[in-house]
């Protein structure tokens, strides 16, 4: 199975990452929290080519979130899905 890391540099790229997230969230059925609240098994079959299960049994995207100042990623972490990503999976310039 192959595994993919996506990578959104900018404020333009993390938007339309953002949406890429909450779009293949809600494919998966993984709510802003990366919980799994679907009902199909279908849903989790290829769940691990974009996401990471961690220890607590949440799903983290596989991504690294890039731009040279700070607010970018504020305003993603304040979003719907802000708490799905990994605090350290944020870089950013100051």
């Amino acid at each position: 199975m192959r595994e993919i890391v996506h990578i959104q540099a900018g404020q333009c790229g993390n938007q339309i990452g953002t949406k890429f997230w909450e779009v293949i969230s809600d494919e998966h059925g993984i709510d802003p929290a990366g919980g799994y609240v679907g009902d199909s098994p279908l849903q989790l079959e290829r769940i691990n080519v974009y996401y990471n299960e961690s220890s607590s049994h949440k799903f983290v995207p596989r991504a690294v979130l890039l731009d040279l100042e700070p607010g970018t990623m504020d305003s993603v972490r304040s979003g719907l899905f802000g708490q799905l990503f990994r605090p350290d999976n944020f870089i950013f310039a100051l």
